[in-house]
């Protein structure tokens, strides 16, 4: 496979973790990634630098462009409002995702990015199928099932020779005690 690395994607990233093996697939599919850091469903701005931190060292490992947006929970907090008593993985984390995309869509285009996608469906604790329904709604989304060919062991075995910061929950305060999204 030839490659185009000026053939640039947005990738959402939602955390170190989930994002290493992604940057590696689509760099050999032929794009130049640059990693977009936006996940106001974080708890705490402590959470979220922590996990920023380890974006960074990522990125930096790669040789990515990081582009990085401040922390405003509030935003996701107005966002799902009514849906914090909905179990996981139900229509509260649909709206978060949601929303995670379609500013992943929005600063593609601000960026003058053709094409966007996210590392959220590597997680085995997320539904590939329902995550690019989602993307699709929101421009030229790219749908890669970042799982398969082991996706989630490689991320995981890059995250760990980095020494990166790795959470055990997918970041908002109603998901803390009821799900372990990444942490093998």
């Amino acid at each position: 496979m030839a490659q185009n690395t000026s053939r640039k994607i947005l990738l959402h990233a939602c955390c170190a973790i989930c994002s290493g093996y992604p940057i590696s697939l689509l760099k050999e599919m032929g794009y130049s990634p640059v990693v977009y850091f936006y996940n106001p469903n974080l708890d705490t701005k402590e959470e979220f630098a922590r996990r920023l931190e380890a974006q960074k060292r990522l990125c930096e490992h790669f040789g990515v462009e990081l582009v990085a947006e401040d922390y405003d929970h509030e935003e996701y907090l107005n966002y799902i409002k009514g849906l914090e008593a909905e179990p996981e993985r139900g229509s509260r984390c649909d709206k978060c995702i949601e929303l995670r995309l379609i500013k992943t869509a929005e600063k593609a285009k601000e960026l003058k990015i053709e094409e966007f996608t996210t590392s959220l469906v590597i997680s085995p604790h997320k539904n590939f199928q329902k995550i690019s329904a989602i993307g699709a709604g929101f421009g030229n989304y790219l749908a890669v099932d970042f799982k398969k060919k082991d996706g989630f062991l490689k991320t995981n075995k890059i995250s760990r020779e980095l020494g990166l910061y790795r959470q055990n929950y997918c970041g908002c305060e109603f998901a803390k005690e009821h799900i372990k999204c990444c942490k093998q």
